[in-house]
C-alpha cells in the first residue's frame, strides 16, 4: 500500500507549527537548557581525555574527576588572569568616567546642533539601548537559576553525561531501526569530531588572536591593551558580530585617554589586518571543519541564538547548527536543507580560490583531535 502524500500547504503548516513550538520551548526553558548545552559540549571535549585515563587503568569515576579537575584549573587560570587585569582597570575607572562624560557631553551638543536631535531624545535612545542589552545578558545571568547553572549545574551535568555516555549511546542505537544503525554511528562519529575539532581550533585561534590584539594595542600605547586584546579574542568567537564589538572597546579607550583620532584609526587598521589574517589563514588552517556553514546562515543563527538565549546562545549557535547540518546530510529527505545550510564549493570553484583558502585535508584542530 502506497504511503499517502500530503499537499505542500499541509506539510509547510505542520513544519511552521513545529518551529513555533520549538522556539517557544527553547525560550521558556533557557535557564535549564543553557547549562545542559554547555555541559554537553564540555563533555564531548573531555571525553578523549577520560578515555585516555581509563586506558591507563584508572577507574571510570577517577578518570572523569581528574579530567574535570584539569579543565577547572585551566578555566580558573583564565579567570584569575582576567580578574587581575580588570582590577588594574578599576583603579583608573573614576578618571576614565570623568573623561568619558566630557566626551559624551560634547557629542550630545554636536548631535543637537548639527542633526537637530534633542538631548532628551538622545538620553531616551541610550536608555532603550541599555535596557535591550541588559535584557540580552539577563537571558543568561538574570535569574538565580541562571547563575546557579554556571556555578553548579554545568559541572554536575558534565559528570553525569560522561558517566552515562554508554547508556545514551545504546539508547540512540536502539531507538532507531536496525537498518539505520550505520547512519546513526556515522552521525555520532562525525558530530563528535566536528564539535571537538571546532572547539579545540577555536581555543587555539583565540589564543593567537589574543596575542596579536594585545601586541598591536601595546605598540599603539593603548592603556590596558592586554585586557582589551584578550576580551577581543573571546568576543571574536562569536562569528562576524563579535569582531565588530571587539574593535569598539579599544577605540573607545583611546578616545577617552588620548587626544586626536590618529590612534583610533591605527587601531581600526591593525584590527582589520588581524581579521584578514584570522579569516584567511588561521580559520582555514586551524579551525576549519569538514562541516561548513555559510555566512548568511551563520549570521542569522547567531542573532537567533542571541534572541533566544542571550550571549550564551550566540556562543552555542554555531556548534549546534553544525550538528543539525550533519544530521540533515545523512537523511535523504533533508539533504536539500543540509546543502542550504552549507558552504561547500565545487571542484572548479575550489581551483579558482586563493591558495590560502584552498581546502586542506585536515585542519590543525582535526589533526590534534584525531591523534
Amino acid at each position: 500500500m502506497a504511503a499517502k502524500e500530503y499537499p505542500f500547504y499541509i506539510k509547510s503548516t505542520v513544519v511552521l507549527f513545529g518551529l513555533i513550538l520549538l522556539t517557544y520551548t527553547l525560550s521558556n526553558l533557557r535557564d535549564i537548557l543553557t547549562p545542559m548545552a554547555f555541559a554537553l559540549i564540555i563533555a564531548i571535549l573531555l571525553n578523549p581525555l577520560v578515555n585516555r585515563f581509563q586506558k591507563r587503568k584508572l577507574p571510570k569515576i577517577a578518570a572523569i574527576v581528574l579530567a574535570m579537575f584539569i579543565a577547572l584549573v585551566l578555566i580558573l587560570g583564565v579567570i584569575y588572569f582576567l580578574s587581575t587585569q580588570i582590577a588594574q582597570f578599576g583603579e583608573s575607572l573614576p578618571m576614565l568616567t570623568k573623561k568619558f562624560n566630557q566626551l559624551l557631553l560634547m557629542l550630545q551638543h554636536w548631535l543637537e546642533t548639527d542633526f537637530g536631535v534633542s538631548i532628551q531624545k538622545q538620553v531616551q535612545l541610550i536608555n532603550e539601548a541599555v535596557s535591550s542589552s541588559k535584557a540580552m545578558v539577563g537571558h543568561t545571568l538574570g535569574t538565580a537559576l541562571g547563575i546557579m547553572g554556571v556555578v553548579f549545574l554545568i559541572p554536575v551535568y558534565v559528570f553525569l553525561i560522561l558517566w552515562y555516555k554508554t547508556k545514551v549511546l545504546q539508547f540512540l542505537y536502539e531507538v532507531f531501526a536496525e537498518e539505520n544503525s550505520e547512519k546513526v554511528a556515522d552521525v555520532l562519529s562525525e558530530t563528535k569530531l566536528a564539535i571537538q575539532s571546532y572547539m579545540v581550533g577555536l581555543l587555539i585561534e583565540a589564543g593567537i588572536v589574543a596575542v596579536m590584539n594585545s601586541a598591536a594595542l601595546l605598540l599603539l600605547g593603548v592603556k590596558y591593551g592586554i585586557l582589551f586584546g584578550v576580551i577581543g579574542a573571546i568576543l571574536n568567537m562569536i562569528p562576524y558580530i563579535g569582531g565588530i564589538i571587539a574593535i569598539l572597546l579599544p577605540v573607545l579607550m583611546a578616545t577617552v585617554t588620548k587626544d586626536g583620532y590618529t590612534t583610533q584609526l591605527l587601531i581600526i587598521g591593525a584590527y582589520a589586518v588581524i581579521q584578514f589574517i584570522d579569516n584567511n589563514f588561521l580559520v582555514p588552517n586551524i579551525v576549519s571543519s569538514k562541516v561548513k556553514i555559510n555566512a548568511l546562515v551563520s549570521i542569522l543563527i547567531v542573532l537567533l541564538g542571541g534572541a533566544l538565549w542571550g550571549v550564551s546562545g550566540m556562543f552555542l549557535s554555531i556548534p549546534f547548527i553544525a550538528i543539525i547540518k550533519i544530521i540533515f546530510d545523512r537523511i535523504d529527505d533533508l539533504k536539500p536543507w543540509g546543502k542550504l545550510l552549507g558552504d561547500e564549493v565545487s571542484y572548479e570553484e575550489q581551483k579558482k580560490r586563493p591558495f590560502w583558502k584552498k581546502q586542506r585535508k585536515d585542519s590543525v584542530a582535526e589533526k590534534i583531535v584525531k591523534s
